[in-house]
């Protein structure tokens, strides 16, 4: 195949995998075609510096990053990305802040990104861009002449037909959509609200499962869903980092069951209504309190942004007024971490942990749920709680799967996993594990650009006007 070009909003050093992400699954590839990363590089600058191309070479990658200035941050990345599409993507219309005018900032930064990306192009290079940030980029790129492959995955989820079309222009950014020649979901789901939006709202023709053609282009969709480095975790596992970290929380809770939750501190994860399972569980099994604790680690996020305050709030009053109620001289039912855990370290918290809640409202896949499967025992695994409204649920089906929105189901969940029996516990996890070990992060890049490559692009000169 030809050279590799990546495109995200921030960039990553392909030979730093044990940092997870991205550069897990693109190191191989990348360093096989002597790719190119280019992407935002994290620094907000003065107008005057905000206009050169950084370079840096990463063993056989080049990575080339672009500054931003304040004004393009704030309206590009705080504004549009986080304030409209992260906020609807994740189904919470009430959140989003449509009346700022941000579009106009997220639209220069995309056309900054194909300005400076179009130099930097091989002919026989094949694109692949990532994410919500970056949705307008082939289009840009198609404007200037690019005529490349290019194909665009979606980390987060895809709402559903009325829910896209509440944002203003959305049909300028679904239009944008067809100037790729593949479009990955990360669930069937996802694949699914697409195809509903474009035949209903944009009046697409069906051309065969899978493609659609609209706007005078055809373009193919598929759901690839994400997976993790199997082999990469379970060495993580047993490194020293890890067995520490499982030792010392078996010691210290040698007469409890743990239970985990690790999450970023975002309003997606549910972790309000997760407390209120909790409380609910401790309340209706009073002989089972003293017997669990629940460690949940939120890290921060986005603080600066009045939701996430709001959110930080909620959280600690909820952990507070738990700890409270029912908390003993010798026992608290939850420990409450609101910083960044090494990820070296995780492993061992989850070995250690019986029950992995991961409840949260609306995401696109949750690798949590399936490093916590890859840290278990075989012969000793916990369970996994898992909201139905992950795109992991679409593929983890013998987990505990709840409605995060119902309190006393996820409660009863929490009892189940607590008390199931080892029997069970090892059917599940067997089953999971399996679906894991074969869909993992080198499957999903490889079935992605096998796609990519087999994916019939327009003819060569087909015109493509700007957006």
């Amino acid at each position: 195949m030809g050279r590799l070009v990546v495109v995200s909003n921030r960039i990553a050093d392909p030979r730093k995998t044990a940092a997870g992400g991205l550069a897990v699954a693109l190191a191989e590839v990348l360093n096989s075609t002597g790719g190119l990363w280019f992407g935002w590089s994290g620094k907000v600058v003065d107008s005057t510096d905000a206009d050169d191309v950084h370079f840096q070479q990463a063993g056989p990658v080049k990575l080339a990053t672009v500054d931003l200035t304040q004004v393009d941050h704030d309206d590009f990345y705080l504004g549009y990305s986080n304030g409209v599409l992260w906020p609807v993507f994740h189904y919470r219309l009430d959140l989003a802040d449509f009346d700022a005018g941000y579009i106009a900032g997220y639209r220069r930064v995309n056309q900054l990104f194909a300005r400076k990306l179009m130099p930097l192009l091989k002919p026989d290079d094949i694109i692949w861009v990532h994410d919500y940030h970056l949705i307008p980029l082939a289009a840009e790129l198609r404007a200037l002449g690019c005529e490349q492959r290019i194909g665009f995955f979606l980390h987060i989820p895809l709402p559903p037909p009325l829910l896209l079309a509440a944002i203003p222009g959305h049909d300028w950014l679904i239009r944008a959509l067809f100037a790729y020649d593949l479009l990955g979901f990360q669930s069937q789901g996802d694949l699914d609200h697409f195809g509903r939006y474009v035949e209903t709202e944009a009046h697409a023709q069906p051309v065969e499962p899978g493609r659609w053609r609209a706007f005078g282009r055809t373009v193919q969709a598929g759901a690839f869903p994400i997976g993790i480095d199997v082999e990469e975790f379970t060495q993580l596992t047993a490194a020293p980092d890890a067995v520490e970290m499982y030792e010392r929380m078996k010691n210290e809770y040698s007469r409890r069951k743990l239970l985990v939750g690790v999450d970023r501190l975002d309003y997606s994860k549910g972790l309000p209504q997760r407390m209120r399972a909790f409380r609910e569980f401790l309340e209706r099994n009073p002989e089972l309190r003293s017997s669990a604790t629940l460690i949940q680690i939120a890290s921060p996020s986005r603080e600066d942004v009045t939701a996430y305050t709001d959110l930080l709030h909620e959280l600690e009053s909820l952990c507070g007024s738990i700890n409270g109620n029912f908390g003993e001289l010798d026992w608290m039912p939850v420990r409450y971490i609101h910083r960044t855990v090494a990820r070296a370290r995780l492993p061992g918290l989850y070995r250690a942990s019986r029950v992995a809640l991961v409840t949260p409202l609306r995401d696109g896949m949750n690798l949590v749920a399936k490093e916590y499967l890859t840290a278990q025992d075989p012969e000793d695994p916990g369970v996994l709680v898992l909201s139905r409204f992950a795109g992991a649920a679409e593929q983890l089906k013998e987990a505990l799967l709840v409605n995060p929105y119902d309190r006393e189901g996820t409660a009863a969940a929490i009892g189940l996993a607590l008390q199931m029996p080892l029997d069970e516990r090892r059917s599940r996890h067997g089953a999971m594990m399996k679906t894991i070990k074969r869909f993992d992060v080198h499957w999903w890049c490889d079935t992605y650009l096998e796609a990519l490559r087999q994916a019939q692009a327009e003819e060569k000169g087909t015109s493509w006007l700007r957006l």
